[in-house]
């Protein structure tokens, strides 16, 4: 692939072997170094990891990801939380798990940001400010302005509970549609060009078509690769 062609990367990658993927691997360190190569400057990746535990202990995986990222030149401009509405195993000795992080990194500063404005404001129609909104003329005297009145719904933070899928789906880990979604239009806009470079089932392909964005999807898998082209044909 040419450099600096792919405007935004939506992907998660299989982390430390918690899901089988028709027995394939991959190169952590390699995707990541081609990302930064073929990222445009002020291009995003929203990389989308968890940790298994290994021997009691949680393995780390996602924080040595997300340090090696900055190392090869990435910010690490907003780290995210994925919060799944259920688990999937209950936990005896810690805190149910229902997270993954969401690491969004740029190139650059981000070209784009394209906020959702979905939670409800606390005071939403009520005035912006307390008392009288003055101004201090040349003179010493003051002028006073209108006040404005505060959003009904303003933008939302950046922990995310979002459904997940059903178990029963043709990949072992499918992103919910939504998550997807929701950062295509936040860190991208039409006519952009959205690589998932573990295209899995296809939902980044498909949310991307769906919001009028070019797509790439690449996976090992001539399997999920043909379910993937299926579900965006779809």
């Amino acid at each position: 692939m040419p450099p600096d062609s792919i405007d935004l990367v939506v992907t998660s990658p299989p982390y430390d072997n918690l899901r089988t993927y028709n027995g394939y691997d991959f190169d952590f360190q390699g995707i990541a170094q081609e990302l930064f190569r073929v990222i445009k400057d002020g291009g995003v990746v929203v990389w989308v990891v968890g940790d298994g535990t290994e021997k009691g202990s949680e393995t780390g995986t996602s924080f040595k990801q997300a340090l090696y990222f900055k190392e090869i030149g990435f910010n690490l401009h907003d780290t995210m939380i994925y919060q799944k509405h259920n688990f999937s195993n209950p936990s005896r000795t810690r805190y149910h798990q229902i997270f993954e992080y969401m690491f969004v990194l740029s190139k650059g500063k981000p070209k784009t940001f394209n906020p959702i404005k979905d939670r409800k404001n606390v005071y939403g129609g009520k005035p912006g400010s307390w008392g009288k909104n003055t101004v201090r003329q040349a003179d010493g005297s003051f002028k006073e302005n209108k006040r404005k009145t505060n959003s009904q719904y303003g933008m939302r933070y950046n922990i995310w509970r979002i459904i997940t899928h059903n178990k029963k789906a043709a990949h072992p880990a499918m992103f919910p549609e939504s998550l997807a979604e929701d950062h295509i239009l936040s860190w991208s806009n039409e006519g952009d060009v959205v690589l998932d470079p573990m295209a899995g089932s296809g939902t980044t392909c498909k949310m991307a078509a769906r919001n009028n964005r070019t797509y790439i999807g690449i996976d090992i898998s001539e399997e999920y690769c043909n379910l993937a082209k299926e579900r965006v044909h779809q």
